[in-house]
C-alpha cells in the first residue's frame, strides 16, 4: 500500500519476479530463434522472429490466465499473483513486437498503409477457414493495450472497480480470438501434430482449471451457515483457528472471515476492496489483516484500513459461548467499529 500514486511501488520482491520473469522470456526467445535456425538454416530469420514473439505472447497469456483458479486451489501460488500485472504487461509488448514483425512482413510491400491492408487484403470474413486471421489478432492486441494501459491503481479508483474488472475480464474474450488467430493461421502454415496438440492441451488446461475451482469455490459457498431468520450463528470452535488466521464461513451468500489474534476474535467481510482479495487466507501482521494478494491492510476491529489509508469493509458483530464462535448474520456498513469478542484465559 503507498499513500501517494506511484508508477511502480518497487520493493525486493517485485525486482526478483521482474528478474526471473524477463530472464525466462529473453531465454525462451534466444532458444526458439537458435533451435529453428538450427533445424533450418536458410529459413528468413524476420519469420522467425514473429513466431518467437507471437508463441511468447500466448504461452505467457495461458500462465497469466491459470494463476487465478490456482490460487483458488491452493495459497502456493499466491507469490505468482503478486505481480501478475507486470506479467501482463510484458506479454502486451511481446504481443506488439509480433505484431509490429507481422506488418513489417505481410503488409509494407504495398500500395496501402500496413493496417489498412490487414483489414482489406483478405475479405473472407464469411468462411470459416479462410477467414482473415490477422485480424483475429489484432482486436484481442486492442484488449491487451487497454488492460496494460489501465493496470496501475490510479484506474482501478478513478474507473470503479465493477468498470475496471470488467475491462480486465475482457482478456477472456481476447484469449478466445487469439485461439481463433493461431488455429486459422499458425496450424494452416504448419500443420505438425506437436503444435496442434500443444495448442489443444493449453486449451483443454484453461479450461479445466477454472472448472476445477469454480467447482471448489460453488462447494464453498453451498456450506451457508444461515438456514432461516437466525440472528447469529453457530460458525465453529475457538481452537480450529489457528493464532493471527481466519476461518472463512460463508453467511447469505456473502464470505466472512473470522480471526483469532491475541486473545480476541473478530470478524469481516472476507472481500478485500483493493481487487476483492480473500482476506481470511491471509493473516494478521502488524496488528492488521493483510490480504494475501497484494498486502492490503484493515483494522481487525475497525473494518478500515489505518490512517491514512480509507479502505473500508464490513465488521460483524460476534460473541463467544464457551468455545463456540457465534456470529450475526447481518453485517454492519464497512468501516463499523465493533467491539472484539474477548477470549476466557483458562486458569
Amino acid at each position: 500500500m503507498s499513500v501517494a500514486y506511484k508508477a511502480v511501488l518497487w520493493n525486493r520482491q517485485k525486482y526478483i519476479y521482474d528478474a526471473i520473469l524477463l530472464s525466462l522470456v529473453a531465454l525462451y526467445i534466444v532458444l526458439f530463434i537458435n533451435v529453428t535456425q538450427w533445424f533450418d538454416s536458410n529459413i528468413d530469420i524476420r519469420g522467425v522472429r514473429i513466431r518467437a514473439f507471437g508463441s511468447a505472447a500466448f504461452i505467457l497469456l495461458h500462465v497469466i490466465l491459470s494463476i487465478g483458479p490456482l490460487t483458488r486451489l491452493s495459497p502456493k501460488f499466491y507469490p505468482l499473483l503478486y505481480n501478475r500485472r507486470h506479467m501482463g504487461v510484458t506479454m502486451f509488448f511481446l504481443a506488439l513486437q509480433h505484431t509490429r514483425f507481422g506488418l513489417q512482413w505481410y503488409h509494407d510491400f504495398g500500395n496501402l498503409e500496413p493496417l489498412v491492408s490487414l483489414f482489406l487484403s483478405n475479405t473472407n470474413y464469411f468462411t470459416f477457414i479462410r477467414f482473415p486471421f490477422q485480424v483475429l489478432g489484432f482486436v484481442p492486441l486492442v484488449i491487451l493495450f487497454l488492460m496494460a494501459a489501465t493496470s496501475h491503481d490510479f484506474w482501478l479508483a478513478n474507473l470503479t472497480a465493477p468498470v475496471w474488472k470488467g475491462l480486465h475480464m475482457s482478456v477472456y474474450l481476447a484469449y478466445a480470438l487469439l485461439t481463433g488467430h493461431v488455429l486459422l493461421g499458425a496450424l494452416q502454415t504448419n500443420k505438425h501434430p506437436v503444435l496442434t496438440l500443444a495448442v489443444g492441451v493449453g486449451l483443454v488446461w484453461i479450461v479445466g482449471v477454472h472448472l476445477a475451482a469454480g467447482i471448489r469455490e460453488f462447494g464453498q459457498d453451498n456450506q451457508d451457515l444461515v438456514t432461516g431468520n437466525e440472528e447469529f450463528v453457530d460458525a465453529g470452535s475457538i481452537a480450529e483457528i489457528p493464532e493471527k488466521r481466519a476461518k472463512i464461513v460463508t453467511l447469505g451468500g456473502e464470505r466472512v472471515a473470522i480471526f483469532k489474534y491475541d486473545g480476541k476474535i473478530s470478524a469481516v467481510s472476507n472481500v478485500c476492496q483493493h481487487q476483492n482479495g480473500p482476506l481470511g487466507e491471509g493473516k494478521i501482521v502488524d496488528d492488521c489483516i493483510t490480504c494475501p494478494w497484494h498486502g492490503y491492510q484493515y483494522l481487525p476491529e475497525k473494518g478500515a484500513s489505518p490512517p491514512p489509508f480509507t479502505e473500508k469493509i464490513p465488521t460483524f458483530d460476534i460473541k463467544l459461548e464457551g468455545d463456540r464462535i457465534l456470529v450475526k448474520t447481518i453485517p454492519n456498513l464497512p468501516g463499523t467499529s465493533v467491539s472484539p469478542a474477548l477470549i476466557a484465559m483458562e486458569e
